[in-house]
């Protein structure tokens, strides 16, 4: 089983920045990919970013250019800096990590952006 652990949700205003953090433990397979998501209320989650254990990174076109996921493999930790945050970016975010044992979710973490 992996748990996933994230922190670094809360409230900023518009145009400033937030650090989510994730940290994965149990058993955790060499070749994973760790990626956030996010929901609007009654909406369907969406990707937000993910990143391999190669390397490989995509992006979600409404988030490039401000957000930045990076990961560390020897905390078996992801991160996503979020720069030039709009209200519209206000969400619940979701940590994953996907690998051949299964799909793993976070608890999600409050983002909420004032305009």
């Amino acid at each position: 089983q992996v748990q996933l652990a994230e922190s670094g949700g809360g409230l900023v205003q518009a145009g400033g920045s937030l650090r989510l953090s994730c940290a994965a433990s149990g058993t955790i397979f060499a070749f994973n990919v760790m990626g956030w998501y996010r929901q609007y209320p009654e909406k369907q989650r969406e990707l937000v970013a993910f990143i391999t254990t190669s390397g490989g990174i995509n992006y979600a076109d409404s988030v490039k250019g401000r957000f930045t996921i990076s990961r560390a493999d020897s905390k078996n930790t992801v991160y996503l800096q979020m720069n030039s945050l709009k209200p519209e970016d206000t969400a619940v975010y979701y940590c994953n990590l996907k690998s051949g044992r299964g799909d793993y979710w976070g608890q999600g973490t409050q983002v909420t952006v004032s305009s």
